[in-house]
């Protein structure tokens, strides 16, 4: 007797099991196993191409009917067209579920009841050839576990069935392992979630022109699109960005404005996904705490992966071409590094959000160009110009015999000033006046570089469609985390109890509605917690920095007790403490990571994006401090607490505070940046963004191998792409590659001033970013789930914020590090002709020898003469003064003139700044004369096709009318037809051309 499969299927059901090792159905048999009265679980395949897959009238309570199909044997006896399609070879995957299953009494090991499971990446557990069968060992603790997993997913499933969704998953055939639940959405549920989500999607009017904003602009355009053609990639997204389809939002009633020539590719795969991915988040088990969503059944070890399927594969032989092999040929190869990235084939395979982010990055790469250019001619310049500078000239001069202090007791020596030669002539290098003109520049840079981006961002939401998508963002926000939701049902047992034990009490009641959410008593332990871990994490990055100034203070000391070490003290000491810290920030930069995100999980933030806003706070300032910490010492706080010969500042009693080189700090801190930022960027790239994926692949490759598998060898021979998929890595987020640019970021503006050469590097470093981040996307993580978002987010305010406080920071690196508010003060108060010579002297103050402390005198000293006066780097009163040692007059004139110089400059860039924000329109001109010109032609359009779609009824009409006059009826008399309406009406006749 045959059984319906659904209500109002006429499809019958063939009582026949699948087992395996039997006979599948015949082609076109179409056969399913009802569950047996009384039989625990899901048992049955069906193959059909359901046409009511979204049809109700099931209860709560019926049978959930799913596709279990027999381990790598297609039920058709037609070759598989594709892999990634049911394998009925007709329905499209959209979704992947994964968990991992393991049947009573199947344990791993030796039958440990509470030894847990590993599961490893390829998806398979480790398996005890000699375990019994699931009859032979007791039920424990995982049996009972795995049962009421087992319920869990059932009825979760059950519940996606009643959304209309249509199943397919493989048959529990092994001991344990894992298993795959195909999801495919038919026509009924895109089309009714497409018009629930406000999906635009195009409409029957052919492509329009964009209009450019005259005949300059577009003989500009059109002469830069010849040029650069070479540079574009073969990509059909990529071939003409002055046309763009009229959309609309997705409209059941209005399904005649559309062009659906093919109901199963009228929505792109990504789309498709999306929708399934919304159906996932919001559908609820009731046996799994009313847990909302496939997130909290992720979190809870229900399921073990959610994923939506690559297109294909990137590297197949022949000529079948997809979206994910276009992307691998034409961007995500390094030999194709000097091409412009296809960003709407990237949006369409990837979704909106990561569309964006390479948008920008891409800008960002583009903007460094010109940066870098200005930048290398300012370091050129510094080098044309080292013959002429005259305080350099100065200090190479051995006639003029400047003896200086000795740098250290005892075993250092008085020196001639001249041996410092080339570190004056390096440091001139970058210290020279058009460093001050460059950080100008790079301040308006920067603010132009957000100014353009904020336009791009603009254009990119006209063509992508994503204006109005504001209350998309909001009902993304209103599913909570799993972790939210399990604290709030922690809380609603606790309250239940005290509020009943009050309520017998007292009869008082309870506001529910603290009782359903987290208030700000119950994240007060979390956010102590957060204060004081982030207090003691800065603390802990200021202590390692005091770490490496005492290193370098006690290794100079010691190698200057050795003759043969003493003459490179400084070079070693300084090479030496950048790598330290180096090494240092790199590893607090992983651990800080793995903080900020426990900090922000113990917080318990609703939404997922208050949880990644305040991830990426913590993140920011905890690896903001690591990286710069040891730049802001060396440019303000080394050599400022040294003291005087004969009132030096020690630390342990012993050693003396470092000075900064004769020739100033900024060389220093130029060495320090440029190390940093280069082994940061060189390390993190090659290190942890290539070399660890690459031994985590060898590694699942390995296991793969040398695991005992019970699967087919046919299946491993061919494996499906959801299992190609499986074993990739898992999607995490933007974050680690938006964190990494924004440090850059920082390197790139903050301390420009003494590192003219970091736009060049970064310029280099992004160039391996682009192709390195798109072959990851492309070739080594899941397919993300496509979000819509309409900017970049958080990310804008702390580019901003860097932005500006870049300003500040050159004003102090300008003012306090250089030698230029010192020259300028020389050269225009105190210099007899205008001119630099006598620079250097009017520097150096005089200390008198015979008043340096017992025992710190130089010991067995090279001098011939005996040295009456020595010379160290300060603004201080001579010994035959009447104040000596004193600051001197000339000390206050440099620092009012360096505290006027810092006014003066910020004043004037953030005014620049702001000048260049209001010249530059956030809107770009032609976006939004085409933004008024759209809805012009979205009523004419809708006009011709309201017209064209009433004529069919009216033309019976009018027949009727006539006819009526003729045979001497009264035209009012006429009725109008049920359904549909008067000409001129308002009324949508869109009903009639609902096909769902």
């Amino acid at each position: 007797e045959s059984i319906s499969l659904l209500p109002g299927s006429p499809h019958p059901l063939c009582p026949r099991a699948v087992v395996r090792g039997g006979q599948g159905p015949k082609h076109g048999q179409q056969c399913l196993q009802v569950p047996r009265p009384g039989a625990r679980g899901l048992q049955g395949s069906f193959t059909r191409r359901s046409s009511q897959a979204s049809g109700g009238g099931r209860s709560p309570n019926s049978s959930v009917i799913n596709n279990y199909l027999e381990a790598c044997e297609p039920l058709s006896s037609e070759p598989r067209l594709s892999r990634l399609h049911f394998h009925d070879n007709q329905r499209k995957v959209d979704y992947v579920l994964v968990y991992h299953y393991r049947k009573r009494g199947a344990h791993p090991g030796h039958g440990s009841p509470g030894h847990s499971l590993a599961i490893v990446s390829n998806g398979e557990t480790g398996k005890d050839p000699d375990a019994g069968a699931p009859g032979d060992i007791e039920p424990g603790p995982l049996d009972a576990l795995e049962e009421e997993r087992k319920e869990q997913r059932e009825e979760f499933e059950h519940n996606l069935l009643e959304a209309g969704l249509e199943l397919e998953k493989d048959l529990e055939s092994k001991s344990q392992g894992s298993v795959f639940v195909r999801i495919h959405a038919p026509w009924q549920v895109l089309a009714r979630e497409a018009e629930f989500l406000k999906i635009k999607v195009p409409t029957k009017k052919e492509r329009y022109v964009i209009k450019s904003e005259g005949s300059i602009a577009k003989t500009f355009n059109e002469i830069l699109q010849k040029l650069s053609a070479p540079l574009k990639p073969r990509v059909p997204e990529h071939s003409n960005d002055r046309m763009k389809n009229l959309s609309y939002p997705f409209s059941r009633e209005k399904m005649y404005l559309y062009n659906i020539q093919d109901e199963d590719t009228f929505f792109d795969n990504a789309t498709r996904s999306r929708i399934v991915h919304e159906i996932l988040k919001r559908t609820t088990c009731s046996r799994a705490n009313n847990m909302m969503g496939i997130n909290s059944l992720i979190a809870n070890n229900i399921y073990e992966a959610a994923y939506p399927l690559h297109d294909g594969e990137y590297d197949s032989p022949g000529d079948d071409v997809n979206d994910r092999k276009l992307l691998y040929q034409e961007w995500a190869r390094y030999g194709v590094f000097y091409k412009f990235q296809p960003i709407d084939l990237i949006r369409k395979y990837f979704g909106e959000k990561i569309g964006l982010y390479f948008a920008w990055l891409g800008l960002y790469t583009s903007f460094l160009i010109p940066s870098s250019v200005i930048g290398v001619i300012v370091f050129l310049y510094g080098c044309a110009t080292i013959e002429e500078d005259i305080p350099s000239k100065e200090m190479c001069d051995q006639q003029n015999a400047f003896t200086m202090c000795p740098l250290c007791d005892k075993s250092c020596d008085y020196w001639n000033l001249s041996s410092a030669c080339g570190t004056a002539q390096a440091s001139h290098l970058f210290d020279n006046p058009a460093t001050v003109f460059f950080s100008i520049f790079m301040a308006l840079w920067a603010t132009m570089f957000l100014e353009n981006w904020k336009r791009l961002q603009m254009r990119l939401g006209y063509f992508w469609d994503l204006t109005g998508i504001e209350e998309e963002e909001e009902r993304a926000q209103e599913h909570p985390r799993p972790e939210y939701e399990t604290k709030v049902r922690e809380k609603m047992l606790r309250e239940s109890d005290k509020s009943l034990v009050q309520k017998l009490g007292t009869g008082g009641t309870e506001d529910a509605d603290d009782e359903d959410k987290l208030t700000w008593k119950d994240r007060l332990p979390g956010y102590l917690v957060n204060f004081a871990s982030i207090l003691f994490m800065i603390a802990l990055t200021f202590s390692i920095v005091f770490g490496v100034i005492v290193y370098r203070i006690t290794t100079a000391a010691a190698l200057s007790l050795n003759k043969a070490t003493r003459s490179n003290v400084r070079v070693t000491v300084t090479a030496t403490a950048v790598i330290i810290n180096l090494v240092v920030i790199l590893i607090l930069d992983e651990i800080y990571g793995a903080v900020a995100k426990w900090l922000t999980k113990i917080e318990v933030p609703k939404t997922e994006q208050t949880f990644e806003e305040r991830l990426v706070l913590k993140a920011f300032l905890l690896k903001f401090v690591n990286a710069y910490s040891p730049i802001f010492y060396v440019a303000f706080f080394k050599g400022r607490f040294v003291g005087r010969p004969g009132s030096y500042v020690y630390v342990f009693d012993g050693y003396r505070m470092e000075e900064c080189a004769p020739g100033g700090c900024l060389m220093e801190l130029c060495i320090q940046l440029s190390i940093i930022m280069l082994g940061k960027q060189l390390v993190q790239n090659n290190v942890f963004e290539i070399g660890v994926p690459k031994i985590k692949k060898l590694f699942r490759k390995l296991k793969g191998e040398t695991e005992p598998g019970e699967a087919d060898s046919a299946c491993s021979k061919h494996p499906e792409q959801w299992d190609l998929d499986y074993s990739l890595e898992p999607y995490t987020g933007l974050t680690p590659e938006y964190m990494e640019m924004i440090i850059q970021f920082g390197f790139v503006t903050l301390f420009v001033a003494s590192f003219p050469l970091a736009p060049v590097f970064a310029l280099l470093n992004n160039v391996i970013e682009v192709r390195l981040d798109a072959k990851k996307f492309v070739t080594e993580l899941r397919r993300p789930d496509a979000v819509r978002t309409k900017d970049i987010g958080i990310w804008f305010d702390i580019l901003s914020g860097i932005g500006k406080f870049s300003v500040i920071i050159n004003a102090f690196v300008i003012a306090v590090t250089s030698d230029f508010i010192p020259r300028l003060v020389y050269q225009y108060s105190y210099s007899h002709n205008g001119t630099l010579h006598g620079f250097v002297n009017h520097t150096l103050s005089f200390f008198n020898v015979s008043q340096l402390k017992e025992g710190t005198q130089p010991e067995n000293s090279q001098f011939d003469q005996e040295v009456q006066f020595c010379r160290f780097k300060d603004y201080r009163e001579p010994p035959w003064a009447p104040n000596p040692y004193e600051f001197s007059k000339q000390y206050w004139s440099v620092l009012s003139a360096r505290l006027a110089f810092v006014i003066i400059f910020q004043n004037l860039v953030m005014f620049l700044s702001v000048l260049v924000d209001w010249v530059i329109p956030d809107i770009p001109t032609d976006i939004s004369d085409q933004i008024k010109r759209e809805k012009s032609l979205f009523v004419d359009f809708f006009l011709k096709e309201e017209h064209e779609t009433l004529r069919p009824t009216e033309e019976p009409a009018r027949r009727s009318q006539g006819a009526s006059r003729r045979s001497g009826g009264s035209p009012a008399a006429s009725p109008v037809p049920s359904g549909q309406s008067q000409p001129g009406s308002s009324t949508s006749p869109g009903s009639q051309h609902t096909s769902v």
